[in-house]
């Protein structure tokens, strides 16, 4: 069998999102954290998004946020809130060559992680809805943890990578 045959690669690909898979689902020793207990309203049924495609199904129970050390450690743990707040409007993986929108956002929180403010600080030129979609998807996955061990401000921000179906992965999940 050849490298370049289109059953190989297949299957290449195949095995490498298998392997990313399990390296995910495996519990690696990450940054100490104190628990914080969850004040999140039950969650609401979310609109599809505009046109159809990738609509957002209601998110499962969120496990209780927690209290990062760092700023790193947050952006990376708020990432991943994120992704697990809005499952049918995410990927993990291989970011596409060709972005639908790239919406940058700027989150300030409040002292229990609760989202204060949202502010965007680039729209995208087409696709414009997906500003939206990113905005609301910050708000589905606070709060976001105690801010106790960071230091004000509490801002940070995220820029979203949509794909043709309008689905968005966290940068920061891409570094």
């Amino acid at each position: 069998m050849r490298f370049t045959d289109p059953v190989f690669l297949r299957a290449a690909l195949a095995a490498g999102v298998l392997a990313t898979l399990a390296a995910c689902s495996t519990e690696k020793p990450g940054p100490t954290v104190v628990p914080v207990p969850s004040t999140r309203p039950t969650p609401t049924p979310v609109q599809p998004a505009p046109g159809g495609k990738g609509s957002a199904s209601a998110p499962k129970e969120l496990p209780p946020a927690v209290a990062a050390r760092n700023w790193d450690d947050f952006k990376k743990q708020a990432a991943l809130r994120m992704v697990a707040a809005n499952p049918s409007i995410t990927y993990i993986g291989k970011v596409p060559d060709i972005l639908l929108a790239i919406p940058v956002l700027e989150i300030e929180l409040n002292s229990d992680g609760s989202v204060r403010r949202v502010e965007v600080l680039r729209h995208p030129r087409q696709a414009t809805d997906t500003t939206q979609i990113a905005i609301d998807a910050v708000k589905r996955a606070g709060p976001y943890g105690d801010m106790k061990y960071l230091k004000k401000p509490w801002k940070f921000t995220e820029v979203f990578l949509f794909d043709d179906n309008r689905r968005f992965k966290p940068r920061t999940l891409d570094e």
